[in-house]
Order: structure tokens, then sequence, then C-alpha cells
């Protein structure tokens, strides 16, 4: 009778962990097709680190804007279109710009080949025209405002559909992003109705605001994962 019991006690043992590990299995299937259809859906190489460094030259371009400004106002008390001020203004704005959408390919086509993925996909694409659409019709809006005279609309205008751009976006890549588009929208109000500061909002939303987003997807996607 023991050698009996012994026998089923084993039977059932060896059932059990049959089914432990199909069960086991199942799972980790369930999961890696979860990851699969994740990656088919959302844009997965957008890098933290691109956004820490376009936060930095937001800074560095502000700290070049506020010398200008300053010389410029101790010479003179308005500041118009057609000054050779304004005009190193725009050109400090799209150079940041510009080191910052080329810092975000490079780094975003480091971490797709690393993750061995392809960055221009059907993914991407999408993702990319809901993220240039409401920014394309701010950049307009800016033009018509800058061709008008209102100047104290830039700055919160930028923010302002940065922030719907970053929101639009969002549904094709990380969530993260919502909430800093959230944060740049309300960022914009508060320079409308602060017309004066309307550069001291600009730096906060596009730099610090930059980095600290970008330092939280970094630690939370990229560093995380590869240890």
């Amino acid at each position: 009778k023991k050698i009996f019991a012994y026998i089923n006690y084993l039977s059932l043992l060896c059932i059990s962990k049959y089914f432990l590990m199909e069960e086991h299995k199942y799972l980790d299937d369930l999961k890696e097709i979860r990851q699969i259809m994740r990656k088919s859906t959302l844009f997965l190489s957008l890098s933290g680190l691109s956004g820490v460094l376009a936060g930095v030259y937001a800074l560095i371009g502000a700290g070049f804007a506020f010398g200008i400004l300053e010389d410029h106002y101790l010479h003179q008390r308005y500041l118009i279109l057609e000054s050779y001020t304004f005009k190193k203004l725009i050109a400090i704005a799209l150079i940041v710009l510009v080191a910052s959408i080329v810092t975000a390919y490079l780094f975003s086509a480091y971490k797709a080949r690393r993750n061995g993925e392809t960055l221009v996909n059907t993914t991407s694409k999408r993702a990319l025209y809901n993220f240039a659409l409401p920014l394309l019709t701010g950049g307009i809006l800016c033009i018509l405002l800058l061709k008008n005279g209102h100047y104290g609309l830039l700055a919160p205008m930028t923010l302002i559909f940065y922030g719907l751009a970053c929101v639009n976006v969002s549904k094709y890549t990380f969530g993260d992003v919502h909430y800093l588009g959230i944060t740049e929208i309300v960022l914009g109000l508060f320079a409308v109705q602060f017309s004066g500061y309307g550069l001291l909002f600009w730096i906060i939303g596009f730099g610090v605001c930059h980095i600290l987003y970008g330092s939280i997807m970094h630690f939370k996607y990229e560093r995380n994962r590869k240890e």
C-alpha cells in the first residue's frame, strides 16, 4: 500500500508539474504576442535621451537670446520684425529646432537598430503624421501672428500647439508623451495670462520639461531594460 500510495503521489506530482509548465508556456506565448502587437501599433524607438538633449539645446539657445535681448534694449526701446536682433532670435530658434530634430532622428535610429527594428515603417509614419499636423498648423499661425505684429503670442502659441502635437502623437508612442503635452498646453495658457514672461515659460516648457520627461522616459524604458 505504501508503494502504491508513493506511486500515486509521484504521478500527481508529475501531472501538476506538467500543467504548471504548460500554463507557464501559455503565459510566455501570450506575453510574446502582446509584445508583438505593441510593437506593431506603437512607435517605441523614441529615445528619452534625445528629449534631454533637446531641453539642453533650448536652455543654451535661451541663454543666447537673453544676452541678445539685453544688449538690444540698452540701445532701443522696442523690438520690431525688421530688426537685426529679431533675425538673430529667429536664427537661434531654427538652430535649436534643427539640432533637436537631428538628435531625435539619430538616437531613434540607433535605438531601432539596437532592438532589431526599422525606423521607417507604417507605425512611425502614422506617428509622424499625427505629430506634424498640429505642429505645422501652429507654425503657420505663428507666421501669421508675426506678420500682423502680435509678437507677445509667439511663445504661448508654440507651447500650446507643441503640447497638442504631443497629446495627438501619444496614442502611437509612450504614454508619458501625453503628460508632456498636457504640461506644455498648461504652460502656454499661463504664458497668455502673463504675457510679459513668455520667454520664461518657453524656457520651462521646451527646456526644463524636456529634460525632466526625457530623463523619466530614459530611466523607465531604456536604462532599466538594459540592466
